[in-house]
């Protein structure tokens, strides 16, 4: 079958979106959603503004960047765009041009934000509207109710099922990434700095910083402990690298790690890290419509518990291990979380539509997704394996101390930890990855 164009998936998407919003509007008491891209931040008594980012409930509907653009959302109706567009000779004034998108939209520009929101208003005349955003003061200007909850949630609830147009975007995010990851690696046996690495990473996909979605960690030896390690120093000549970088199309973000090794690194080590390259894929091969995440979680600590008994860093059983907390401070995080236009996507504790509440459990509080898995879900599995001192302590002190193998433990720490992750989407009988393809 041949593939769809880019404005044919994006019409579809917008179909979707569409056939979704009366209902979700009507659960949540409004007729009419407004959403904006949002407005800039300025640092604190500062004119410098940070790096700006559209409101991902305005990114949902329409890949339009830059700050204060509006749509007014109302089932049956098309779309209606209000695009910011001022006359500026500080920054660079792009036209809109003819993009992919343009005709899912009724397209008004205007050239200030106060004429945004006078655009906005008639359109508002006898609704029972709402706006979803972070510009609150034009918003209460306007007489609209913000954030409500009981429609955010079913949004956030939504954005878990991604559309073919959202697959296609978050295909093309991991095969950028994948050359950034390729040209890291190759830096990193070259003998590379953390710096020079990331530079790789970055002139490999030929970006920017700010197209990044996230700050990369790019971590030797023992950094490769700390979990969201952002420091770049001038070491070189590492035997680990522990990477977690992505990249960004359109918007939606892959988020990849690798841990490699160095020709000369402790055998010991190379067998955790292609132990757990083992056990990563083979949870991914778990992953089928109906399951809990949570269960995945709990398989991923029997893994990671079997590994460290077979290498004699753990000697207990691995039910034993896993159930009483043995293999925690090996292991502290969750193994995964949604991935979409945000790189920890919203909805992971939600149980229903209606917001009611799926906690992570107390046992694992870092566990980022705790809903049952449906087909069109995106998210990530992440295993991990640390030599973290600190967590490692209560147990050098405390009655289980004799089941960890410290003298060995001592010998791997200074190699840091391991951490392996792809980016999975759920189909209706198991899952296809996103990220294996184009990033061994």
């Amino acid at each position: 079958m041949a593939a769809m164009s880019l404005d044919t998936l994006f019409a579809e998407h917008i179909a979707e979106r569409q056939s979704r919003l009366g209902a979700v509007l009507t659960a949540a008491g409004y007729d009419t959603l407004v959403v904006s891209s949002g407005q800039p931040h300025v640092y604190f008594a500062d004119d410098e503004e940070a790096n700006f980012r559209s409101v991902d409930h305005f990114s949902h509907w329409c890949p339009l960047q830059g700050p204060h653009h509006v749509i007014v959302l109302r089932a049956g109706d098309k779309p209606r765009l209000i695009r910011y567009a001022p006359e500026d000779y500080w920054y660079e004034a792009v036209p809109l041009g003819d993009p992919f998108w343009l005709q899912a939209f009724d397209v008004t520009e205007v050239g200030t934000v106060d004429a945004v929101w006078e655009s906005v208003t008639p359109s508002l005349s006898g609704a029972k509207a709402a706006y979803v955003g972070n510009e609150v003061d034009r918003a209460a200007h306007a007489e609209l109710p913000t954030n409500p909850g009981a429609l955010v949630t079913r949004l956030d609830w939504d954005r878990a099922y991604k559309s073919d147009y959202e697959l296609q975007c978050l295909d093309e995010a991991s095969a950028l990434a994948g050359r950034g990851h390729e040209a890291a690696k190759q830096a990193f046996d070259a003998g590379a700095s953390e710096l020079e690495i990331h530079y790789a990473f970055v002139q490999g996909m030929d970006v920017t910083e700010h197209d990044l979605p996230y700050q990369t960690i790019i971590a030797l030896n023992e950094k490769a402990a700390v979990l969201h390690y952002h420091h770049k120093r001038a070491v070189r000549s590492g035997d680990v690298l522990l990477i977690d970088a992505g990249a960004a199309s359109r918007g939606y973000a892959s988020d990849i790690t690798r841990t490699h090794v160095s020709p000369g690194c402790d055998s010991r080590f190379v067998a955790l890290r292609d132990g757990m390259d083992r056990a990563q894929r083979e949870i991914c091969d778990a992953v089928k419509p109906g399951r809990p995440y949570g269960e995945l979680h709990h398989e991923a600590h029997v893994k990671l518990a079997e590994l460290l008994a077979e290498s004699d860093i753990l000697r207990a059983s691995a039910e034993e291990s896993a159930s009483t907390g043995l293999s925690r401070p090996f292991f502290p995080h969750g193994l995964g979380h949604h991935l979409g236009l945000q790189v920890h996507d919203v909805g992971g504790h939600l149980a229903d539509a209606d917001g009611t509440p799926a906690p992570p459990p107390e046992a694992h509080p870092f566990l980022r997704n705790t809903r049952t898995i449906e087909a069109r879900h995106v998210f990530t599995i992440e295993p991990g394996l640390y030599f973290i001192s600190m967590l490692l302590k209560e147990f050098r002190e405390g009655p289980q101390s004799s089941k960890f193998n410290w003298p060995l433990i001592d010998e791997l720490a200074p190699l840091g930890g391991i951490r392996i992750e792809d980016n999975v989407v759920v189909t209706a009988d198991g899952h296809r990855n996103l990220t294996r393809p184009h990033v061994a």
